[in-house]
């Protein structure tokens, strides 16, 4: 009897040590609409207003990009040259550049101004804001939970009628362009070391990753691995 309760004893014992042990735990980030609207109140009135070039315009016929065939360019012929790019702006209107949390989806209202030198028109100043949705997806080579805006909708004020087809569709590739991927979350940028008082350290180190879209807030559940420092 007390051989066959040995061996029981000791086939348990070998079971056990040859599984190794997952000493990992989740952790949740929440990052609410509030949050978001502090960071974006922050960026605004510390920082300049980020900005990039507005996209070249692909459609536009070779003979508009020369006055009276001389192969000069607009931006040579021009009286005065324009700067011909975008500006992030707070809030255009009754717009403001915000993130938004409905529905299992990420909504962006992104308020912008800007300029474009159209061929023998001139410089033309325009506002306007952009309807953005964002998509949010693990990237596994870069270990980075991403975003990527698409623009569904462009509205503009300022052009007084003219070209506003062109830009918004200068603008929404401007922005696809330009803004993506949106970096969110870099795996080891989340790790960190705890020390253990008059014991060493513990590296929390994060190995996987994952969010869910409530109404107001983004859940990010990191999963955590607890190795010797």
């Amino acid at each position: 009897m007390s051989q066959k309760l040995l061996g029981i004893f000791l086939s348990i014992l070998f079971f056990a040590v040859s599984i190794p042990a997952q000493q990992t735990a989740d952790v949740t980030i929440t990052l609410n609409e509030k949050f978001f609207d502090v960071l974006l109140e922050a960026v605004f009135t510390n920082l300049q207003n980020p900005s990039f070039p507005l996209a070249e315009n692909t459609s536009q016929p070779e003979s508009a990009g020369s006055a009276n065939g001389l192969g000069m360019s607009i931006a040579e012929y021009s009286p005065s040259r324009c700067d011909e790019s975008i500006r992030l702006m707070r809030q255009i209107g009754d717009v403001r550049t915000a993130v938004r949390f409905r529905d299992g989806r990420i909504n962006a209202p992104i308020a912008f101004s800007g300029s474009y030198n159209p061929p023998l028109i001139g410089c033309l100043d325009f506002t306007g804001w952009a309807d953005t949705t964002i998509e949010l997806g693990f990237d596994q080579n870069s270990q980075t939970l991403i975003g990527r805006a698409t623009v569904s909708d462009v509205r503009l004020t300022g052009t007084g009628g003219v070209g506003g087809g062109l830009i918004a569709r200068m603008v929404q590739s401007s922005i696809d362009k330009k803004i993506n991927p949106i970096r969110i979350l870099e795996m080891d940028k989340v790790s960190f070391t705890v020390p253990v008082q008059n014991s060493g350290s513990l590296r929390m180190k994060a190995v996987g990753m994952r969010h869910e879209i409530v109404n107001g807030a983004m859940n990010v559940h990191i999963t955590y691995q607890f190795l010797k420092g």
